[in-house]
C-alpha cells in the first residue's frame, strides 16, 4: 500500500490512535502527522536533567532505573478514629540522572512491574510532576523501556532502536512512543512524496530531498543527518512564508488608489504653526509617505518608532495631505483610552484647523471626529453624519469604526495604531469601507527586530524613527527590591518629592483585582498586586494626602475619560493604573513611574510603560519594584531594561528570551502552524536568503505555475490561514 501526504489517517491507522491524534493534537492527514516534528531528541546513555523539572509540568524524561521497592500500606479512614481500609501494595521506583538527582515513580497495586523495572534499565517515563515530602515524583506514569539494555528486547518498540530517540509534543492519552509508532507506520508507506522545493534550489544549496528529510527528522541516523534534515525543512518553511509575502506585495502594487499630491492649504497651514522643528527622521519618513500618497498605487507601510519618537505627528501630517485633497483619513486605535488620547492631542495640535464648519474657522479647516463603542446614541448620530458627509476629514476610533452603518464619503487613508492588537478581519473591515483601495500606514511603538519585521511584516515597506524630538528628557530607571522596607520608603518619598515640585506620577500594577484574582502557581508567595487594593493602601499610607486616581480596563468609557482628563489637567497627582496606559498616553507633566511586581511584565511592555514619563521639560524616573532575586532570569530582564533606553536593543533581547510563537503573536496563528523549526533569532541567514529566492521566483513566475508543489503550499498559507499576513 502506497499513500500520499493528503491521505486521511483513518485509512492507515487504528481508530483509537486516529481519534487521539485528531482530538489531542489536531492531526488528521499523513502530512499533518509527518509535520509533527520531535521537539527534542534523547540520546541513549544521556539522562534528562531531573533538577530542571517543574511541579505541575507534564514531562517525558529519559532516565535509568536505580531501584524498585515494594511496600504495603493501609489507607486512612475518612475520620481520625475510623479504621483504615484493606492493605494496599505500593511500588516505588527510583530513577536518577548523572548528577544524582532522583525522581520517584509510584505505582499502586501494580507490584508486578518490579519484574521489568529493574536496576540498570533505561526508559522513557511520562507523567505530571508532583511533590511528596520534598521529593519529586510521577504518579502512575506511562513508560516505555528501551531495547538495547533489555533482558527481553521484544518489550521495547522498534522506533527507539536508533541512538537518537525522538521525543514528540504529546498528550496524557497519547504518549510520545505511541506517536513514534504511528509515524513509523506511515513513513513506511509514503514512497517519495512530491518535493515542493525547486530542484535547482535544492541542487545549488545541497539540500536533502523532501522524503529523505522527513525520514531523518523522525528517525535520524546521526546528528549530522538530523542537522541536514532540519536545514532542509527550515528552508521549506522560510521559502513558503517569504513567497506568500513577496506575492502579496507584488499583487498590492498592481492595485489602484487615489493619488493625493503633497502640500495643500491645510498641511501648509499646520506646518507653519508648528512651534518646533521636525527631527531629521520625521522629515525623511514624512517625505517617503508624502511621495507614496501621491502615487496611483496604494501605500502599504509600517512605521516603527521608539517611545516618544513622534509617530503621531508624522501620521497627522500624512492625514492632512489626504484631507487637503478631498479624501478622508481614519485612525484605528486598540483601546478607548488611546483613541480619546489621540483625539485630544490631534485637536490640540490642529487648534482652529480642527473647527471646520464653525464661525471664524480658517477656510481650509476640517473636523476631527471620535467614535468609540461607548458613544451615546446622539453622539453616534452626529459622528456618523459627519463621516458620511465628509464634514469630518479625520475620523478616530476603536473597533466601533468597523461596524455596519459607519459609512465614509471618501476614505482614502487608513492609519492603524499598535497594529498587533488587531486581527486581520478587523483591519480588512475598515479597508472595505473605502471605494478604492486606501493607502495604509501601520504604526507600532514596539520596536521590532529585523528578522521579525522581515517575517511578519514582509509585505510592507518599513520606516523607522530612531531619534527623539528636541525637548525630550532622559529617563533614569532603577530596580527596587520589594522586600527592603528602606528602599520602598524611599520609592514613595520620591513620588512625594515629584508631586511637591508640581509634577505627577504613575503607579502601575499587573492586574485589576477582585474577581480577576488568578492562580499564581505553587511557587508564588502571593498573588500579583492589584490596582483596586494598592490605591487604598497608598491612600491610607505612603501617599496619604495626595490626589490619587484609578484607571483600569473594567471602568466604563465615561469614567476612563473623566479620569484621564483630570490627570491630564493636573487635577490628580498620582494615577494608579494597569497597562491600559501602556501606549499613547501623553501627559508631559508626569515625571515618575513606579511599576509594582515588575518581573511580571515583559521587556517590551516595561519599555512602553516607561515611555509615559519624561515627555516634558523635566527628567523622567522609572522605578521597577520586584521580588526577583539577584541572578535570576527575571532580575536579569529588569536589569537590562534599567541599563538602556534603546528600544531596538531591548527588542533583540526580548526576542532571545521569548518563544517563537509569542514573537509571532496570536494574530499570526496561521504562521505559527507553518513555522515549526525556523527560528527568527537563529535562522536570520536562511530567512534573508529565502527572501531573495522568493523574490526571484515570483518575479519570473508570479503564479508559480512552474512549481505546482510550492504553489500549493503558498496558497495554503495565504488562504487556509485566513490571509493572516494582510497588514493594512
Amino acid at each position: 500500500m502506497t499513500i500520499g501526504l493528503d491521505t486521511r489517517l483513518r485509512e492507515v491507522l487504528g481508530k483509537k490512535t486516529v481519534d487521539a491524534l485528531s482530538e489531542g493534537l489536531g492531526l488528521d492527514t499523513v502530512g499533518d502527522l509527518l509535520g509533527h516534528y520531535p521537539f527534542r531528541y534523547a540520546q541513549r546513555g544521556e539522562q534528562t536533567d531531573l533538577g530542571a523539572l517543574q511541579i505541575g509540568e507534564d514531562v517525558t524524561v529519559t532516565a535509568q532505573v536505580r531501584a524498585a521497592v515494594k511496600k504495603s500500606f493501609v489507607p486512612k479512614g475518612r475520620g481520625s478514629r475510623q479504621p483504615g481500609g484493606k492493605p494496599r501494595d505500593l511500588l516505588e521506583v527510583v530513577v536518577a540522572d548523572e548528577g544524582g538527582r532522583s525522581l520517584t515513580l509510584t505505582f499502586f497495586n501494580q507490584s508486578w512491574r518490579a519484574k521489568e523495572l529493574v536496576a540498570g534499565r533505561w526508559g522513557l517515563f511520562a507523567g505530571k510532576v508532583a511533590q511528596f515530602r520534598g521529593r519529586l515524583q510521577l504518579n502512575s506514569p506511562q513508560y516505555q523501556l528501551l531495547a538495547e539494555d533489555a533482558a527481553d528486547p521484544s518489550s521495547a518498540i522498534e522506533e527507539f532502536a536508533g541512538s537518537l530517540i525522538p521525543v514528540y509534543p504529546a498528550t496524557a492519552e497519547l504518549p510520545t512512543w505511541n506517536i513514534a509508532k504511528a509515524i513509523h507506520t506511515v513513513l513506511g508507506l509514503v514512497k517519495s512524496p512530491p518535493d515542493p522545493l525547486p530542484a535547482s534550489l535544492r541542487d545549488r544549496l545541497s539540500l536533502l530531498g523532501y522524503g529523505t528529510a522527513l525520514h531523518q527528522i523522525h528517525r535520524p541516523d546521526s546528528h549530522e543527518a538530523l542537522g541536514a534534515a532540519k536545514k532542509r525543512l527550515k528552508w521549506q518553511e522560510a521559502l513558503v512564508m517569504q513567497a506568500v509575502l513577496v506575492r502579496r506585495k507584488a499583487e498590492a502594487a498592481g492595485d489602484s488608489a487615489t493619488a493625493y499630491a503633497p502640500g495643500g492649504a491645510l498641511p501648509d497651514a499646520f506646518d507653519a504653526r508648528l512651534p518646533f522643528a521636525l527631527t531629521d527622521g520625521q522629515r525623511q519618513v514624512g517625505a517617503e509617505i508624502a511621495a507614496e500618497l501621491a502615487g496611483e498605487h496604494p501605500m502599504h507601510r509600517l512605521l516603527q518608532g521608539d517611545v516618544g519618537s513622534g509617530k503621531t505627528l508624522v501620521a497627522l501630517r500624512a492625514m492632512l495631505q489626504v484631507v487637503a485633497h478631498g479624501g478622508q483619513a481614519a485612525l484605528l486605535a486598540p483601546t478607548e483610552v488611546l483613541a480619546a488620547q489621540h483625539h485630544r492631542s490631534i485637536v490640540e495640535m490642529l487648534g482652529d484647523l480642527a473647527q471646520g464648519g464653525e464661525l471664524g474657522a480658517p477656510p481650509e479647516a476640517t473636523r476631527v471626529a471620535l467614535l468609540t463603542g461607548s458613544a451615546t446614541a446622539a453622539q453616534r448620530r452626529t459622528v456618523l453624519d459627519e463621516v458620511k458627509t465628509n464634514t469630518a476629514g479625520i475620523v478616530i476610533g476603536t473597533h466601533a469604526l468597523l461596524y455596519d452603518g459607519v459609512d465614509f464619503a471618501d476614505l482614502g487613508f487608513v492609519v492603524v495604531d499598535e497594529q498587533h492588537r488587531f486581527g486581520v478581519e478587523q483591519r480588512d473591515a475598515l479597508r472595505a469601507k473605502a471605494n478604492r483601495t486606501p493607502h495604509t500606514l501601520v504604526m507600532t511603538a514596539t520596536p521590532i527586530p529585523r528578522t521579525v519585521a522581515m517575517t511578519v511584516y514582509g509585505d510592507l515597506e518599513t520606516s523607522r524613527l530612531t531619534e527623539l524630538p528636541a525637548g525630550r528628557t532622559p529617563i533614569a530607571t532603577h530596580v527596587v527590591p520589594y522586600t527592603d522596607q528602606r528602599w520602598m520608603t524611599r520609592t514613595w518619598n520620591r513620588v512625594r518629592e515629584e508631586v511637591a515640585a508640581g509634577r505627577q506620577a504613575y503607579v502601575v500594577c499587573p492586574r485589576v483585582g477582585g474577581e480577576d484574582a488568578e492562580d499564581s502557581g505553587a511557587s508564588d508567595k502571593r498573588p500579583p498586586l492589584a490596582v483596586v487594593d494598592v490605591i487604598e493602601q497608598l491612600r491610607a499610607g505612603a501617599l496619604s494626602g495626595l490626589r490619587l486616581g484609578l484607571l483600569h480596563g473594567r471602568l466604563d468609557a465615561d469614567e476612563k475619560d473623566r479620569v484621564m482628563r483630570a490627570y491630564s489637567a493636573g487635577d490628580l497627582d498620582v494615577l494608579v493604573a494597569t497597562t491600559v496606559i501602556e501606549v499613547g498616553v501623553n501627559v508631559p507633566n508626569a515625571t515618575a513611574m513606579v511599576v509594582l511586581d515588575a518581573e511580571r511584565f515583559g521587556i517590551s511592555q516595561l519599555h512602553q510603560l516607561r515611555g509615559r514619563v519624561g515627555r516634558g521639560a523635566h527628567p523622567g524616573l522609572c522605578l521597577l519594584v520586584s521580588e526577583a532575586a539577584e541572578g535570576t532570569s527575571s532580575r536579569e530582564r529588569l536589569d537590562a531594561v534599567a541599563s538602556t533606553t534603546d528600544g531596538f536593543a531591548l527588542a533583540e533581547l526580548d526576542l532571545e528570551q521569548r518563544r517563537e510563537g509569542d514573537v509571532l503573536g496570536a494574530a499570526q496563528s496561521g504562521m505559527k502552524s507553518h513555522v515549526k523549526l525556523l527560528s527568527l533569532l537563529k535562522d536570520a541567514d536562511i530567512i534573508e536568503a529565502a527572501r531573495a529566492e522568493a523574490t526571484a521566483l515570483i518575479d519570473a513566475d508570479p503564479k508559480l505555475a512552474g512549481e505546482p508543489g510550492l504553489a500549493a503550499l503558498v496558497d495554503d498559507l495565504a488562504a487556509d490561514r485566513g490571509e493572516f499576513l494582510e497588514k493594512g
